[in-house]
């Protein structure tokens, strides 16, 4: 199989922030994954570099466009190693053989009938370089932005996009994983429920020279969409390229919501006016915010990936976005909750884990991996080899539907059962009997196959710590270290083999010395002295103002820290995060499937570091011994989830 997988080319009007930096782990990771899985890969990213907003940011520099872009270009280049990104191709709109692609497919779309002249006014937002409709704005204002576009009427060539509304509608509908996750796929048809208007497609050289001229008119150049979009394409040799051929019906874009509508409605239908399949999924993720607020370079509290890197170790910052957000979501990142990721999952569960079934498998087995005596497995062992082989099918299952942050909850699954296994099995006190011996290097054995799927299916991840187990199991080379397929089954690992401790895995962080995010103050409540007068009586209007949902829970986890906080993961129809007080009664493993019902509108809040978005309804009662039960609210029925409560 190939898969051929893009971010999307990042516009070179910013310097690199984390942002940018989440959307090409995931890709990087996703790549991995694929290769994992023998997949013949490629990986795109790269830099768009034409447009408005580009010239306008050279001119403030006192520079010409080229070599600002060229500055810009390469700090995106640069700021990838470091993160263990490893695309396979750098693409940039100002490459010679772009710009050729770009002008050719203009003038077979020219040809064909799709583009035409025609004059036009409407309202321009420069920050988003295109028209708005006033569907689009929000009190006037363009949602991004938050400012009112410019009315412009002016001359200029246009797409007939809406000639392909009826065929997009029917493709998406047909083809259910074509926008994903959902939510993203239901905003894309209810904005092609009303008329799709033609797209503007150029723009007169008398106001913007910073771009790709038309073929067929040099008194204008080209739409930076119009432009950016066909990357996907040429870095791949279209249209005759063996690539091309090779790659395109296995193509998977990945970018963050506010690109959507230029991907999800732009892009296809241009990629029918030319005649090629479309792609083959969309991916669409949230925003990061900074301790709940929105990065901005006017407050300070932009994030740059490569000082994250400095200070905290890559590994640990991909493992961290990949883990924190929930894929389509928004998530929110604060030094104290990465610091706390790798003290308590990478440094206390993982490294402790592998530190010290290494360390027992010197002292007792003489630093190889020691015979497994199959006669000896009792229901303790059968039952962490079961949950083992589990956690790999769902793994390869969420990580093939971008549901990276559920995969790393089955694999710390694992890790957590593994740690309980050494607690209930106490190698140290088998070790002290010699008829105990067969036992313990059974014991010894199934933790040392355990940990090496574990460093497996963490490759993607968390490369360099991978690689760091992998070598101390004695597997740097060898199919039984690449192929999901073969190495993702029990007893790979063969008895024998020489293992060294190396390394620590991951250090434990100091919070007070590496918090130098600064928490941004918030303003102070205004205080009323007005009491006000309420019956406790809700008027139907505002309780129709609460969306109550089905929701189906898919994960759960505990808040560490607290004895009182679950994390869920649940599905209403899309995933979302929620915080739940529902510890002290009821264990994680027992709510997976569960049917519940949520608020999905309430505002997003945050508890222990993990932010809600929504509410799981309870009952909860005393009885007469004054003992506390508390019951989930649920539906007496299957019903779907998301389905609305009324």
């Amino acid at each position: 199989m190939t898969t051929y997988i893009t971010t999307p080319i990042y516009y070179v009007n910013a310097l690199p922030h984390l942002g940018h930096a989440y959307t090409t782990i995931v890709t990087d990771t996703y790549s991995r994954f694929r290769r994992l899985c023998g997949d013949d890969v490629r990986f795109q990213t790269g830099t768009d570099e034409h447009g408005e907003k580009i010239a306008q940011a050279a001119a403030a520099e006192g520079v010409l466009p080229k070599e600002y872009v060229d500055w810009v270009s390469n700090a995106f280049k640069e700021a990838w190693p470091p993160l263990d990104v490893e695309p396979d191709h750098f693409i940039r709109t100002t490459n010679p053989e772009h710009i050729n692609t770009v002008q050719k497919i203009l003038q077979k779309v020219y040809d064909q009938g799709d583009i035409y002249f025609s004059e036009y006014s409407g309202l321009y937002c420069q920050g988003c370089e295109r028209f708005l409709t006033e569907k689009e704005l929000v009190e006037g204002n363009c949602p991004d932005h938050l400012k009112p576009p410019q009315e412009i009427a002016e001359q200029n060539y246009f797409f007939k996009m809406g000639k392909y509304q009826e065929w997009l509608i029917d493709h998406i509908n047909n083809n259910p994983e074509f926008i994903t996750p959902e939510r993203y796929r239901n905003e894309v048809l209810s904005f092609l429920s009303e008329p799709l208007e033609d797209l503007c497609i150029s723009r007169p050289t008398s106001r913007l020279t910073w771009g790709i001229p038309l073929p067929f008119d040099d008194k204008f150049v080209t739409y930076v969409w119009f432009d950016a979009l066909i990357n996907y394409l040429t870095g791949i040799g279209y249209p005759d390229g063996p690539d091309f051929e090779r790659y395109w019906s296995s193509s998977e874009h990945v970018i963050a919501k506010d690109i959507l509508k230029p991907h999800a409605i732009f892009w296809p239908t241009m990629l029918k006016a030319m005649g090629t399949e479309p792609y083959k999924r969309l991916h669409v993720h949230g925003y990061w915010n900074v301790d709940e607020t929105k990065m901005s370079k006017s407050i300070g509290n932009v994030v740059r990936p490569g000082e994250l890197v400095e200070q905290y170790g890559v590994d640990t910052v991909r493992y961290f976005v990949l883990r924190e957000m929930s894929f389509g979501l928004d998530a929110s990142f604060s030094s104290e909750a990465l610091v706390d990721r790798q003290n308590s999952d990478l440094a206390n569960d993982l490294g402790n884990l592998f530190s010290r079934s290494l360390t027992m498998i010197g002292n007792y087995a003489d630093s190889t991996v020691p015979e497994l005596y199959k006669g000896l497995l009792n229901d303790i062992d059968r039952e962490l080899i079961n949950a083992v082989e589990h956690m790999v099918k769902e793994y390869r299952q969420d990580m093939n539907g971008f549901r990276f942050n559920r995969a790393l909850q089955q694999v710390w699954k694992v890790i957590g059962l593994l740690n309980r296994y050494i607690v209930t099995n106490e190698p140290w006190e088998l070790a002290k009997n010699p008829d105990h011996k067969k036992r313990l290097m059974t014991v010894l054995y199934v933790l040392a196959e355990a940990l090496r799927i574990v460093a497996l299916v963490l490759q993607p991840v968390i490369p360099q710590a991978a690689a760091k187990m992998v070598t101390a199991l004695g597997l740097d080379s060898g199919q039984e270290t690449v192929d999901l397929d073969t190495a993702g089954k029990w007893g790979v690992l063969k008895p024998g083999t020489k293992i060294t401790k190396g390394p620590q895995l991951f250090p434990r962080l100091d919070k007070k010395k590496n918090n130098k995010q600064q928490k941004q103050p918030r303003p102070e409540k205004k205080k009323s002295n007005e009491k006000i007068q309420d019956d406790g009586l809700v008027g139907f209007d505002k309780f129709q103002k609460l969306e109550l949902r089905v929701a189906e829970i898919v994960a759960a986890e505990k808040i560490k820290k607290s004895d009182r906080l679950l994390k869920l993961t649940v599905k209403a129809p899309e995933e979302r995060t929620i915080v739940a007080g529902i510890a002290s009664f009821y264990e994680p493993d027992d709510l997976i499937g569960k049917l519940v019902l949520i608020v999905a509108n309430l505002k997003p809040a945050k508890l222990m570091g993990v932010t809600s978005h929504g509410m799981v309804l309870a009952a909860k009662e005393t009885d007469a011994d004054g003992k506390e039960r508390l019951v989930l609210s649920t539906v007496s029925g299957s019903v779907a989830p998301g389905s609305k409560v009324s």
